[in-house]
């Protein structure tokens, strides 16, 4: 499945972080053309759909690095933030990077293209555990494998979805981890996790899981 992307007729400066981000247009999944008011919801399928697609054996690792920025860019669209989570309508939705990553260049592209919820994306590399806090996404690399569980403890309750790039990140208590497994990228999810930390997982993004943790049939639309 090709996910075209759109061509910007205008340019809008992000303030904080001076970024020109090109406006959102109707993008086309396949060969059908999506209206711009259900734009963002099928524009997120295709790209979460096409990031479960086996890896080309050629390109495997770039493909493996775009499919992973592609996860933690599209995977906010089907998650619901309470208000309280941002200070004003404009606020941007921030993803933090804790620990080394290797496709920082990939996501960096994508956050300019990606409007979660409407919201421009910003993506932030921390080295102090606090500055997780004010981040809506928390992705915590591999590197810190070995501090899962003070991390994670450390953001309990705070209104942060804890994204993990290993099998062992929902046993610590993390709410969503990614890997890759026979060249496919895989993804579970811990509601329990979600619940403690008042967010809302979308059913259509959880029947795409390959492993659901504490499931009762919930999850929003």
């Amino acid at each position: 499945m090709a996910l075209h992307l759109p061509r910007p007729t205008r340019r809008t400066v992000s303030r904080a972080s001076h970024r020109v981000f090109p406006p959102p247009r109707p993008v086309g999944c396949g060969r059908k053309t999506v209206a711009h008011r259900s734009m963002p919801l099928v524009a997120a399928i295709c790209l979460l759909v096409c990031a479960a697609l086996p890896v080309c054996s050629q390109e495997a690792r770039a493909s493996e690095y775009r499919s992973k920025a592609n996860f933690l860019t599209t995977f906010p669209s089907f998650v619901d933030w309470p208000e309280s989570a941002f200070t004003s309508a404009q606020s941007p939705f921030l993803i933090c990077v804790r620990g080394d990553f290797s496709f920082g260049t990939s996501l960096a592209e994508l956050a300019r293209r990606a409007s979660p919820h409407g919201r421009r994306v910003e993506v932030r590399w921390v080295h102090q555990d606090q500055e997780l806090r004010s981040c809506h996404i928390a992705f915590v690399s591999r590197s810190e494998s070995k501090r899962y569980a003070k991390l994670l403890q450390f953001l309990e309750g705070t209104g942060v979805l804890t994204v993990g790039e290993t099998e062992s990140f929902l046993g610590a208590g993390g709410a969503v981890s990614f890997y890759f497994e026979h060249e496919t990228l895989q993804f579970e999810v811990n509601l329990i996790a979600a619940d403690t930390a008042h967010l809302k997982i979308s059913s259509r993004l959880l029947a795409l899981a390959r492993h659901v943790v504490g499931k009762t049939g919930g999850g929003k639309g």
